[in-house]
């Protein structure tokens, strides 16, 4: 019969970091127990974890060291450290002693109150707005929260600004007065007190009452650092209980004595070091936690080698003489992977969780602060049909419901604007209370008349201007004036939807709750379906639960806040908004999980991965205080920044001592390098000089999962790859017959963009919100011009013709006064132009007979595959004095050189000459051509010039012509491909149809010229 081990001593004990500390924790507990013929005897222990999620595990762990066997659990109790994501006890946590403790505030409505007293408290000249005021208040809440936890005196804040520190930290002063002189009352009004302060009063009242009366059955606090000094001080009580046990995770008791009196806050051990000190206890007094060791022999050894890699700075000499005492075992089971980029680490580290999927039963965890990682790495193991849920959990803002109720009240904010206009109208939750794809289809007639090009006047009145110029398209004209008939009925029931949130916006202010009961309204009316009701679909789900809680606490809580002026309410709303996270309430995988270190801590798993190891990251750099100076800080007795460094360096050396362990980083993120994590450089700093030879082998073991996730994200081998630039040959039946001037440019450039739009029919759509860029402000040059010149008489210029050309500028630009691009940029430019345009046309009006401008022409000719047509519009034709013609093209940009009009490269003038001489303008006598010449008018230092375009325009002509009749010819042979930019050097700067030739895939193939140019 085997002999139950008697229960250990009362009194301070830890756990090795190679231990599994909550299977080591349930272990020894059951076998305290066993030995007792009393079934309640484990119900009758109280344990004490540091967080919720600690407890739970806990419970799994009892299970799993009972074999699967049901027990009744021993009261387990969260206290609730200082990093933990629900850090304050509540009376549910088991402290139902607190006697009268009054209940904590909410802190959503301690923000807005805190808020409402910043408004009225300028800082220098300036009194901070309701949006920038909450703001101040949540940094404000969270100091509050670090002086009630440390226990410190709000009245020391006055002898807290000598004339030694700059004289802004008495300005300072003055926002912190708040917590001195009004919070306290509005407190005792509510009958409420901080979270920080109730959580210190249950944790010193169940002290005193253990003191007072101790308890007759053990009572075991572990994994806790008593970085809280309200948990340090309950810590000590139950140290000195008869049956009282405090189980620290993972104290270093083979540290040399010097290092540990060396120890800084940045250190893993700084924590320990201060509570051991507070509980009275030596270092050598503390017990290793009685219970069989079954792990790995490289457990020991890599605990050995963590602990001497992050020893003080000041002691590191000592590596010399610990050379060749630790062997390579301290590093059997470490991985170690350096990715070149975000996505390859994200992708290295699925591929090793992937793997652990292979053996039956084997777990594994993602342990990161790094959310982007997290998502990423989620991503990736979705496409193996493998969900994971970051446990830390997603922003409340970036949910699907969060993102619709903040687009819904951008939409009102910016006047309907096109571009969050059209982002709440595709969004997966918008209907409008009818069929969801009808919907959709009115949206995108929406977005084709209405929303693409220049911005629209402000709000619906401005959408309904646009969509009264709607017409259909040539050859679909039935099915687009259905498509605009719809379109136009939903502007105007859109704006009915969107009436109650406007008509708070045109008050000057309202209360919070009024916006918000508004903004919620308008909401769900856009979330409805012909077959639910937009409160079901808005309101359920995680996200949806979480959102609705948030917006009842902010009905309830934003009444005291006072009027809010309409233009602050949304930044307002994406303040309160933010920091809010959804978490997961079940993890939806049995064997793996994505954690952060905070949820990471004292659990264990088969494959532990510590990603995102880089500097800045993990560990996170070191909080500034908005409040006070590193130095104040000290004087006022807060702890230093660096602490919560120590605080990640000991989660970091925990998770390090795992059986399998995985450090994964980045060497550049967002195109920026990186620098590693100190802890990453410590251990190869640390190895080397120990003399550790295997310090090598973590990268060696870590290159082959890089090496299949490269081979996984790239294309298989017998994917086509585009190495040559596309040649299509379509049948000369489907080739155009008809070109204009400038695109016969184009096709001897880039055929593949005549082949897109010509021949596929395809169009390239306006941009949202377009601004005036050079070809739009072009064409309305030459409407001004077009129309300033049609206006006048042969002869000398009027002498009201500068007022009249700037006149006819500013009415025809006068729909672009909405962008700030057309008065900054251009409206100073067409100045300069109009003053130039004068000066030269009242210099040729002598010479000039009769002004033709936007005349139309064409001509057409046989070709091979039938009757060809060439048409053009010329910006202007002068008939000269001399029984000749000048042919003028107005440039906004840069015009073609006379070399690449003589080599047939830029046809257009040459071209028009043609057709000229050939009678093909309307109105235009076929004149010899005796100019051929560009005007350029860009506006800038040298406001204009003429360009000559061709010494001898009649033989150019000619030229052009047998070129153009030559290229028609060559196209019409069926074998001719549409290839895109078959010469480099020749090629469009831009093209609307690059990403369609999948330009960039294969101009690496074809030389430098393509790549650059793409």
């Amino acid at each position: 019969m085997s002999v139950r081990p008697p229960e250990p001593p009362p009194g301070v004990y830890s756990i090795a970091p190679h231990r599994p500390f909550l299977d080591s924790l349930a272990a020894r507990v059951l076998e305290m127990t066993a030995a007792r013929d009393d079934p309640l005897a484990l119900a009758r222990i109280t344990i004490l974890l540091p967080t919720r999620r600690a407890c739970r595990a806990l419970q799994d762990a009892f299970l799993r060291a009972s074999g699967g066997v049901p027990l009744v659990l021993p009261r387990l109790v969260p206290l609730g450290d200082v990093e933990e994501d629900e850090p304050f006890v509540s009376d549910a946590s088991g402290m139902q002693d607190g006697g009268d403790c009054p209940p904590a505030v909410p802190e959503l409505r301690r923000r807005i109150l805190l808020a409402r007293e910043l408004q009225t408290r300028p800082v220098g000249c300036m009194t901070p707005s309701v949006d920038q005021a909450a703001d101040l208040a949540g940094e404000l809440g969270r100091f509050l929260d670090q002086v009630q936890t440390e226990r410190l005196g709000l009245d020391a804040l006055e002898s807290l600004v000598p004339e030694a520190y700059a004289a802004h930290w008495q300005e300072t002063l003055g926002f912190l007065r708040v917590l001195t002189e009004t919070w306290p009352a509005q407190l005792a009004e509510a009958e409420m007190i901080d979270p920080a302060e109730r959580r210190n009063r249950l944790l010193a009242a169940r002290a005193r009452s253990w003191c007072e009366g101790p308890p007759g059955d053990p009572v075991i606090a572990a994994g806790s650092t008593g970085s809280i000094p309200a948990t340090a001080d309950l810590l000590a009580t139950i140290a000195g209980l008869p049956r009282g046990y405090v189980v620290l995770p993972g104290l270093d008791r083979v540290l040399d004595e010097e290092s540990w009196e060396a120890l800084e806050p940045s250190h893993a051990q700084y924590g320990f070091h201060q509570l051991l000190e507070r509980l009275g206890c030596r270092r050598a007094d503390v017990r290793e936690w009685p219970g069989d060791d079954a792990t790995p022999a490289s457990g020991p050894a890599r605990a050995r080698f963590v602990s001497e890699a992050l020893r003080p700075a000041a002691t590191t000499q000592a590596w010399h003489g610990e050379r060749g005492m630790i062997g390579r075992e301290a590093l059997d089971g470490v991985v170690r992977i350096d990715a070149r980029e975000a996505h390859e680490e994200a992708g290295a580290v699925a591929t090793v969780l992937r793997e652990a999927l292979e053996t039956p039963g084997r777990t594994a965890a993602l342990v990161t602060p790094d959310r982007d990682l997290a998502r990423r790495v989620a991503a990736i193991l979705g496409r193996w049909n493998v969900t994971v849920d970051d446990s830390a959990g997603v922003p409340l803002s970036d949910t699907p419901a969060g993102t619709f109720l903040r687009l819904v009240l951008r939409v009102v904010h910016d006047a309907a604007a096109p571009v969050p206009l059209l982002a709440l109208l595709k969004h997966p939750f918008a209907a409008h209370g009818g069929d969801p794809a009808a919907f959709r289809a009115s949206v995108r007639a929406l977005e084709r008349f209405v929303l693409r090009g220049p911005r629209p006047a402000r709000g619906f009145a401005g959408l309904r201007a646009v969509a009264a110029r709607a017409v259909p398209r040539d050859g679909f004209e039935d099915q687009d004036a259905a498509a605009i008939a719809r379109m136009r009925t939903l502007i105007d029931e859109l704006e009915q939807t969107i009436a109650p949130l406007d008509d708070r916006y045109r008050r000057a202010a309202a209360t919070l709750p009024d916006f918000l009961a508004a903004q919620v309204a308008v909401a769900e009316a856009l979330a409805a379906t012909d077959a639910q009701g937009g409160a079901q679909r808005l309101w359920t789900g995680e996200a949806g639960e979480a959102l609705a809680a948030f917006v009842s606490d902010l009905m309830e809580a934003g009444a005291a806040l006072g009027p809010v002026p309409a233009e602050r309410y949304a930044a307002l709303f994406d303040s309160l908004l933010a920091g809010r996270v959804v978490r997961p309430r079940f993890g939806t995988h049995l064997r793996l999980a994505i954690l952060g270190p905070l949820e990471a801590r004292l659990q264990r798993f088969d494959v532990t991965i510590l990603g995102g190891l880089n500097e800045g990251t993990w560990p996170a750099d070191a909080d500034v205080d908005p409040w006070m100076g590193r130095a104040m800080r000290a004087d006022y007795g807060l702890p230093a920044p660096e602490r919560r460094i120590g605080l990640a360096a000991h989660d970091f050396a925990q998770a390090f001592c795992a059986e399998t362990v995985v450090l994964t980083r980045a060497e550049r993120v967002e195109g920026a390098p990186t620098m590693p994590s100190r802890w990453l450089t410590r251990l190869d700093v640390a190895g080397e000089a120990l003399g550790l030879e295997a310090i090598a082998e973590p990268r060696r073991r870590g290159a082959r999962y890089l090496e299949w996730w490269r081979t996984l994200d790239g294309p298989p081998e017998s994917a086509p790859r585009v190495s040559a630039r596309p040649r299509p040959t379509p049948p000369v039946a489907a080739r155009p017959r008809r070109l204009s001037v400038t695109q016969i440019e184009t096709w001897m450039r880039d055929p593949y963009a005549i082949y897109a739009r010509e021949i596929l029919g395809l169009r390239a759509l306006p941009p949202l919100d377009q601004d005036a860029d050079a070809a739009t402000y072009g064409a309305i040059i030459h409407r001004v011009l077009d129309r300033f010149l049609a206006e006048l008489a042969p002869g000398p210029l009027p002498a009201d013709a500068a007022e009249r050309l700037h006149g006819l500028g500013a009415e025809i630009l006068a729909p672009y006064r909405n962008l700030p691009s057309v008065w900054t940029f251009w409206w100073p430019r067409f100045a300069r132009i109009a003053d130039w345009f004068l000066a030269v046309e009242g210099a040729r009006r002598s010479e000039v007979v009769h002004t033709h401008t936007e005349v139309g022409g064409s001509i057409s000719f046989d070709a091979p595959g039938g009757p060809f047509r060439l048409v053009a519009r010329a910006d202007r034709i002068d008939e000269r004095a001399d029984s000749g013609t000048a042919v003028i093209d107005f440039k906004t940009g840069a015009p073609p050189s006379k070399r690449e009009v003589a080599a047939g490269f830029a046809p257009q003038l040459p071209l028009e000459a043609a057709i000229l001489a050939a009678g093909g303008f309307d109105g235009v006598p076929p004149l010899p051509v005796r100019e051929l010449a560009f005007w350029r008018l860009s506006g800038g230092r040298e406001a204009g010039r003429v360009h000559d375009a061709a010494d001898d325009p009649i033989a150019i002509a000619v030229e052009a012509m047998a070129g153009l009749r030559a290229l028609v010819a060559r196209f019409d042979d069926p074998a001719t491909p549409y290839e895109a930019r078959p010469r480099p050097s020749v090629a469009p700067r831009y093209s609307d149809y690059e990403h369609l030739a999948r330009v960039r895939e294969w101009a690496s193939f074809d030389g430098a010229d393509d790549g650059g140019e793409a």
